[in-house]
């Protein structure tokens, strides 16, 4: 549960929203809603989960973070 006042406890949100803000929805003109959500679903799925280096994985993809756990067995950021 959230409170009121706590500056951090929307950071992760916030942060998220600001780059796909940055680097999808800035440069775009949607004609239509269906066209903004899927263009923003292909955003997160394709990009963002996948390729876009994280702070919190060490500046790592979430797909080469996963390789190196796998690889690993263990936390490695």
């Amino acid at each position: 549960m959230s409170r009121n006042c706590d500056p951090y406890d929307n950071a992760v949100a916030e942060n998220f929203f600001s780059c796909l803000k940055c680097e999808l929805v800035h440069h775009k003109h949607y004609k239509t809603k269906d066209e903004a959500q899927a263009d923003i679903f292909a955003y997160i799925e394709t990009y963002y989960n996948s390729v876009r280096p994280q702070a919190a994985l060490n500046w790592l993809s979430p797909l080469a973070y996963d390789h190196l756990l796998s690889v690993y067995g263990r936390c490695v950021a």
